[in-house]
C-alpha cells in the first residue's frame, strides 16, 4: 500500500491519499477545448405500446411517475411512514421442490495464476476458460454471491458482491445453458440462490430448444437473465422503488460482465426480447398487478412475483455473435415443465400502484432486431497498472463495500481521479466516445446517454468546483446551450487531453453537494461526489418508453465501475439514491425534461464502524437468515 509524504510525516491509509492541512490550496485551471461527435446505436421500438395506445401515452405515464417520485426539500417522494419489520421481504427467493445443485466455493484470496490482477482485464482479453461447472461456479461466486456477513449485537445481515439500494436485493439471476457435467445432463434453465451458492434447476429442456435459443451464439456460450421484485424495495422506499430496482439491475449487469471478463468471456445484452418473451424464457408467472393508487395494505402475493428485465449473452472472448438470436421464444417454451414452487417473501404487503403503472408503461412490448455490441478492452492511458493496489479481480469485487461515512481530512491525487473517471467512459480514454466498447459498457447495445456532474472537493491540483464529464461528446454543444450561460466550460490544465472533462464553475461546493444529496454529510466528506445526468425525454422518443428503465441501468453500470475502481485504489464509494431532483437541475440551469439527474455517488476514505463484526460469506453463521 503506497502512501504520499506531506512535509516530514507520511500519512495513510492508501495509495494516492494525502491528509490535508488547514492551509491546503488547489492549483488553478485554464481553458482548453475538446469536442467530438458520436451517433446512436440502438434500434427504435415499434410506435405503439402493448395495449395499442400511442407511445406518447406511455411516455406521459413515465414522465408523470418521474415527477411524482422526485424528492423535494419540503416534500419527499411518498413512502411508508415507518418500516414494518414484521413484513420485511425475505431477500432470498427459493423454488421449493426444484432440484438443487451445489456450486464450487472458491478461495477468497486466490493466487494470481488463478485470478488476474484488476487492471489486466481492461488491457487485454484473457484466454477463455471452458464452460464447465467450475467456471460457472466462479462466474456466480464473483458476481451475485454473498460476499460477507455482518454482525452487531443480536443482528446479523448478509452482503453480496452486487450492491443494492438499502441492501434489499430485488434482483434475481437465472442461467440458461447447454448440458454441463455435474449440473445437468440436458440443457437447462436454473435460478441462482446466493444464500447457499447453489443452482435450482427450474427446467430441463431439449437439445433442439437450446439450439434455437443459442442461435447465432458461438460454442461455449450461455444466457444470463435478470428479473426484479419491486416489493423488496418498495417495502422501505415506497414509490421511488422502481428507480432503485433499475439501478440494481445496472449494478448486476456490471457485476456479471466483470466476472465474465476474469474468465476470458464477453458479456453483451440481447435487447431484442420483449418483457413477455423474457418471462417465458425464465419461467416467470405472467401476472398483472393493479395500478390503483395506493398505498394499499393487505395480503397480495402478486407483489412477490418477478418482473422480467433483460438477458445477457456470455461467450468466449475473441469470438462474435454471428447473427441475431431468435427472440421469439414464448411458443418454444410453452410446453416446458417448470419445477419448484416460488417461495413466499412476506406475510402482508403494501402496494404502490404507481410503480406497476410505470413498469407496464416502460415494458418492451415488441420483439426487435436490436444492435449487438461486445466488450473490447482498450489500453489504459492515464496511469500505469503498477500504480493500482496489487489486488486481483476477486479481491476487488468480493471485498467491495459501501461506505457509511467518510473521513474529510484526506485528498485524492489528480491522476487517480482522472483514472477513475476514464474507467466510466464507454470507449475508454483516447478515443471518441461513440459505440460502447470498454468493459463493462460494451454489454450495452446503446451509446452513452448519461453524463457525470462532479462536485470536486479535495483533489490535489484540481480547483474545487462543479465539473462535467461528457460521456458522449455528441451532446457537448446541447448541454452547454441548455445549462447556465455563465458556466466556463474550461478544460482543466492538468487534465489529460483525451478525457472530456470540463470545469463549469469554481468554488467550495462541499455544502452544496451535501444539501443536494438530501443533506447527507457523506456527499461532502468524500474526495468528490457526482450526479448522473441523463438525456431524458428525447432518449425515450428516440428508443421508445422502454428506454426509461434502461437509463437507470446505465447509471447502475457507471456506479458499479465507480465502486470497483475506488476499491482498487484502496478507498471506497457509496451510491446515493436520495437527492433533491429539481434543485440539482436548478444549480445547472436546466429548465425542462431534456436532461434529468437519476443517481448520485461519492468516493472517499471510509470511516469504519468497529462495533460491526465481519463474518465469512460461507457457510452462513448459525441462526443467520436475513
Amino acid at each position: 500500500m503506497r502512501a504520499v509524504k506531506l512535509g516530514s510525516r507520511i500519512y495513510g491509509p492508501g495509495w494516492g491519499l494525502k491528509r490535508l492541512s488547514p492551509s491546503f490550496v488547489s492549483s488553478s485551471c485554464s481553458a482548453r477545448a475538446c469536442a467530438s461527435s458520436a451517433g446512436t446505436g440502438m434500434a427504435e421500438e415499434g410506435r405503439t405500446t402493448q395495449d395499442g395506445d400511442p407511445v406518447d401515452l406511455a411516455m406521459s405515464v413515465l414522465v408523470n411517475y418521474h415527477e411524482e417520485t422526485k424528492h423535494r426539500s419540503r416534500k419527499y417522494a411518498r413512502g411508508p411512514h415507518r418500516l414494518d419489520w414484521a413484513n420485511q421481504p425475505n431477500p432470498f427467493r427459493r423454488y421449493d421442490g426444484a432440484r438443487v445443485v451445489p456450486l464450487d466455493h472458491l478461495p477468497e484470496s486466490p493466487t494470481r495464476s488463478s485470478d488476474p490482477l484488476w487492471p489486466v482485464i481492461f488491457e487485454e482479453s484473457l484466454a477463455p476458460k471452458p464452460l464447465d461447472k467450475s467456471s460457472l461456479s466462479q462466474l456466480l461466486y464473483d458476481s451475485l454471491a454473498l460476499s460477507a456477513w455482518k454482525a452487531a449485537r443480536r443482528s446479523t445481515w448478509s452482503l453480496r458482491v452486487n450492491p443494492s439500494s438499502g441492501n434489499l436485493h430485488p434482483t434475481e439471476g437465472y442461467v440458461i445453458c447447454d448440458a454441463i457435467e455435474g449440473v445437468s445432463m440436458t440443457p437447462f434453465v436454473a435460478h441462482y440462490a446466493p444464500y447457499e451458492h447453489v443452482l435450482e434447476i427450474r427446467a430441463e429442456i431439449s437439445v433442439e430448444k437450446w439450439r434455437y435459443l443459442s442461435s447465432g451464439l458461438p460454442p461455449g456460450s450461455l444466457l444470463f437473465g435478470f428479473s426484479s421484485i419491486f416489493w423488496r424495495e418498495s417495502w422501505k422506499y415506497g414509490e421511488r422503488a422502481f428507480r432503485y430496482c433499475n439501478h440494481d439491475v445496472g449494478h448486476a449487469i456490471g457485476a456479471v460482465a466483470i466476472a465474465s471478463a476474469s474468465l476470458g468471456w464477453n458479456a453483451c445484452m440481447l435487447d431484442g426480447y420483449s418483457v413477455h418473451e423474457i418471462g417465458c424464457l425464465l419461467g416467470l408467472p405472467q401476472v398483472r398487478v393493479s395500478t390503483d393508487r395506493g398505498p394499499v395494505r393487505g395480503v397480495m402475493r402478486e407483489l412477490e412475483t418477478e418482473h422480467a428485465d433483460c438477458v445477457l449473452a456470455i461467450f468466449p472472448s475473441g469470438l462474435t455473435i454471428s447473427e441475431q438470436p431468435n427472440y421469439q421464444v414464448a411458443k418454444l417454451m410453452g410446453d416446458v415443465k417448470w419445477q419448484g414452487q416460488m417461495s413466499a417473501l412476506s406475510k402482508e404487503h403494501m402496494s404502490w400502484g404507481i410503480i406497476y403503472e410505470a413498469a407496464q408503461a416502460s415494458e418492451k412490448s415488441a420483439v426487435t432486431s436490436a444492435a449487438i455490441t461486445r466488450s473490447l478492452p482498450l489500453p489504459d492511458s492515464i496511469i500505469t497498472s503498477a500504480e493500482y493496489e496489487p489486488v486481483t479481480v476477486r479481491q476487488v469485487v468480493r471485498k467491495r463495500r459501501s461506505a457509511e461515512s467518510m473521513d474529510s481530512t484526506y485528498a485524492m491525487l489528480a491522476e487517480v481521479f482522472f483514472q477513475i473517471l476514464a474507467k466510466t467512459l464507454p470507449t475508454g480514454s483516447g478515443e471518441t466516445q461513440g459505440a460502447p466498447r470498454q468493459l463493462p459498457f460494451g454489454a450495452l447495445p446503446w451509446n452513452a446517454e448519461v453524463h457525470l456532474v462532479i462536485f470536486a472537493h479535495r483533489v490535489v491540483g484540481l480547483q474545487p468546483g462543479v465539473y462535467i464529464l461528457v460521456r458522449n461528446e455528441a451532446y457537448t454543444k446541447e448541454l452547454a446551450k441548455l445549462m447556465k450561460p455563465e458556466f466556463s466550460w474550461e478544460k482543466p490544465e492538468i487534465c489529460p487531453p483525451s478525457l472530456p472533462l470540463y470545469a463549469l464553475q469554481y468554488g467550495n461546493v462541499t455544502g452544496l453537494a451535501q444539501r443536494l444529496s438530501c443533506d447527507q454529510e457523506i456527499a461532502g466528506d468524500g474526495f468528490f461526489s457526482l450526479g448522473m445526468l441523463a438525456r431524458f425525454e428525447s432518449a425515450m422518443r428516440d428508443f421508445g418508453p422502454s428506454m426509461y428503465p434502461r437509463l437507470f441501468w446505465e447509471t447502475g453500470l457507471i456506479g458499479q465501475m465507480l465502486y470497483l475502481e475506488a476499491h482498487a485504489f484502496g478507498v471506497s464509494g457509496t451510491g446515493i439514491g436520495c437527492f433533491f431532483d429539481d434543485p440539482v437541475h436548478t444549480v445547472l440551469g436546466l429548465k425542462d425534461n431534456k436532461f434529468q439527474s437519476l443517481y448520485h455517488f461519492t468516493i472517499g476514505v471510509p470511516v469504519e464502524d468497529k462495533r460491526i463484526q465481519t463474518v465469512p460469506s460461507y457457510p452462513a453463521p448459525p441462526g443467520a437468515n436475513f
